[in-house]
């Protein structure tokens, strides 16, 4: 079945309830119905539109710039980005994670780091599902293209900390994964580790091929251990990334998080501060992550404890943040579970040395 998901998206149009499959379906139309359902358009309609039409590494893309009637009342957004996702990966797959992250798991969330949604549709049968959303490249770049700061990685605990709190602790109690789940999440990495060591033993300093080995054989114990208490527990992204932060092109806030894309293997319930510690371990040099890491994990307790986050001690925090340093190994390895990378190369080496190093400095060996 086909679903329209989030407040004020409910049609009885059969066109509406399919996600789009082509830019040609776009219409002056559908955008009229699809704003106006939204609470964009209170009054007029969309006269004209342009398409400038792009690719993502999973989806297809188009920005829309909008022209409206002498009438228009509203938002009246001038520009949008619609993204249009086919499921089906060949033997991997996504669920309707990201339509739901959009219109349904944070709409009540104030000051969520979210672009406003428009109009989004997931369909199981078709595989497929598209989002519209506002449009914020003229405000707004990756994160990607600057050099972390103090004030951004700040910015980016605060926004973590108001996702996380909505869904903390007893909220995914139904939610938790299963050891099965857990392993199988370390075993899609763990294939890449044997390539690297294989093919680039040379290039890693002895203790760091020690410390790949011993990691993959005892830190998976250690995660289905922890997972035995909810504290701490949340519906996390998973994939923040530098590429999947949008930050204003002047000061850090606010900032918008982007691409919640769970593969079916991937963990979706989890520990909060894995989002933190995926993005600064993986992405910022190694001398900034050290210089601001600890700030950050300050502000993002002190931030779950603004949002009535009670049960979660300073030192827990630290200690799980230990624990997911760890974890992004699995993140660098995994590029190479088919083999060396050798397209990618420069991106999973430079994030597993980083990586590394990291495990290194919180001492995540002791772990085990």
């Amino acid at each position: 079945m086909a679903s329209i998901i989030g407040r004020k998206m409910s049609s009885n149009s059969d066109t509406d309830q399919q996600p789009l499959t082509h830019l040609s379906q776009i219409t002056s139309d559908w955008l009229t119905a699809a704003l106006t359902r939204s609470g964009a358009i209170t009054r007029g309609a969309v006269a004209s539109f342009e398409l400038d039409s792009g690719q993502g590494h999973w989806s297809a893309n188009a920005t829309i710039s909008i022209n409206y009637t002498a009438d228009a009342q509203g938002a009246l957004p001038r520009k949008l980005f619609l993204k249009m996702v086919k499921t089906d990966l060949d033997g991997e797959s996504f669920s309707e994670s990201e339509v739901t992250y959009y219109a349904r798991d944070y709409v009540n969330v104030p000051h969520a780091p979210l672009l406003r949604c428009y109009h989004a549709v997931y369909s199981a049968e078709q595989q497929r599902y598209h989002l519209l959303l506002d449009d914020v490249s003229e405000t707004h770049r990756t994160a990607k293209h600057q050099t972390p700061t103090l004030e951004y990685g700040l910015a980016l605990a605060e926004a973590l900390a108001i996702l996380h709190a909505g869904w903390w602790g007893a909220k995914v109690g139904t939610s938790m994964h299963s050891a099965a789940h857990i392993k199988n999440f370390v075993a899609i990495a763990e294939p890449g580790c044997e390539h690297i060591l294989q093919h680039c033993s040379a290039e890693l300093a002895p203790q760091a091929a020690t410390l790949l080995r011993d990691l993959f054989v005892h830190h998976p114990q250690a995660l289905i251990a922890r997972a035995q208490d909810k504290a701490g527990f949340t519906l996390i992204h998973g994939d923040v990334g530098a590429g999947n932060i949008l930050v204003p092109h002047s000061g850090a806030r606010p900032l918008y998080l982007i691409d919640r894309q769970p593969f079916n293997w991937s963990l979706t319930t989890w520990l909060g501060v894995y989002d933190l510690a995926y993005a600064v371990v993986l992405d910022w040099p190694t001398e900034i992550r050290r210089q601001c890491e600890r700030a950050m994990l300050e502000q993002y307790h002190v931030q779950l404890n603004q949002e009535g986050v009670r049960d979660y001690s300073w030192e827990r925090v630290l200690s799980d943040y230990r624990l997911c340093v760890a974890m992004s190994v699995y993140i660098a390895t995994e590029y190479c579970r088919g083999g060396i990378n050798e397209r990618w190369r420069p991106v999973w080496w430079a994030m597993l040395q980083r990586a590394l190093t990291a495990c290194k400095d919180w001492e995540c060996q002791a772990l085990w």
